[in-house]
């Protein structure tokens, strides 16, 4: 992927969110970018919030591991995933 970047067990990765939408999901890649959906509107951090609650989730990681690094006011941000390699992270997310 053209925006991972792995260091030790530290892994960034490029999202876009759809807030707002009817339910929550990872939906899959757009190109390089996760698409992650969200029902919260994208006020006071909510949508943030609720992405980094649905990545844990997904990967199976405490919340306190997903982080949002880049982006806290946009569609389009850059996570950081602490404690997983890059090859365990890609197949969480196959599942």
């Amino acid at each position: 992927m053209l925006d991972s970047k792995v260091n030790g067990t530290v892994m960034k990765l490029s999202i876009k969110v759809v807030p707002g939408s009817s339910r929550e999901c990872i939906a899959g890649w757009l190109g390089d970018t996760l698409k992650v959906c969200v029902k919260v509107p994208p006020e006071k951090g909510k949508a943030n919030k609720a992405v980094e609650k649905i990545v844990a989730k997904v990967l199976a990681m405490p919340v306190k591991q997903v982080k949002i690094i880049r982006g806290n006011t946009s569609s389009r941000k850059v996570i950081e995933i602490t404690g997983l390699s890059e090859t365990e992270v890609y197949e969480r997310l196959k599942k």
